[in-house]
């Protein structure tokens, strides 16, 4: 799938880190975004409009990342626990790397990302089966 027909989400509680996000992903050609400030709004958007792919931060409130991916991959419409996940945060730590783990998420960035890293990162997500 190329960059340009994918539909991406961004989970972003910090509007600049998000808006940094959107303007990166338009450089590299994608159009179709929705953007989201936290885990519940995500999952609202996500159920009425599946994307194919989502990158979310981890810290946020009410709903963080991590709860929002576990509860995207136990909704009840079949597809939305094959969405791809890319994590994006600026927290490296081991706990927060090993507790996304067992969530089946297609890379972990750590923020900010670089345009390459990003590029590639999708890319391979994209094309995972």
């Amino acid at each position: 799938m190329n960059l340009s027909d994918a539909k991406i989400m961004v989970v972003e509680d910090d509007p600049l880190m998000r808006t940094f996000t959107v303007n990166t992903l338009k450089r590299l050609g994608v159009v179709h975004l929705q953007e989201c400030a936290d885990g519940t709004e995500a999952l609202r958007k996500a159920q009425a409009s599946p994307p194919d792919l989502i990158l979310t931060d981890i810290h946020m409130k009410p709903m963080n990342g991590l709860e929002f991916v576990q509860k995207l991959r136990r909704a009840p419409r079949a597809s939305m626990g094959q969405v791809k996940v890319i994590f994006m945060s600026a927290d490296s730590s081991v706990d927060t790397l090993n507790a996304t783990l067992p969530l089946g998420v297609s890379a972990y960035i750590v923020k900010p990302p670089r345009l390459t890293e990003l590029k590639n990162k999708i890319e391979i997500a994209l094309r995972e089966g």
